[in-house]
């Protein structure tokens, strides 16, 4: 069953990256299925890239780290 879209795509990217995590420079993470349903795939890369933050996907979430620094991946 698909489920419909809870808001519209500009406002929905306007509240994750509005949290206090992306101001700390922390990680914000959401459940694939979801960012595809709200604003898609291609969109949510889009404005990871945009801020120059990273995006890391495991286990069908989707991780971002919101800062710009380098970035090595341990294990």
């Amino acid at each position: 069953m698909d489920i419909a879209r809870t808001r519209a795509p500009d406002d929905w990217i306007a509240t994750i990256f509005a949290a206090q995590a992306v101001a700390k420079g922390g990680i914000v993470r959401r459940d694939d299925r979801w960012v595809d349903r709200e604003v898609g795939r291609s969109r949510f890369e889009f404005e990871v890239r945009r801020r120059g933050f990273h995006l890391v996907e495991c286990g069908g979430q989707l991780i971002v780290i919101c800062n710009q620094d380098g970035m090595r991946v341990i294990c």
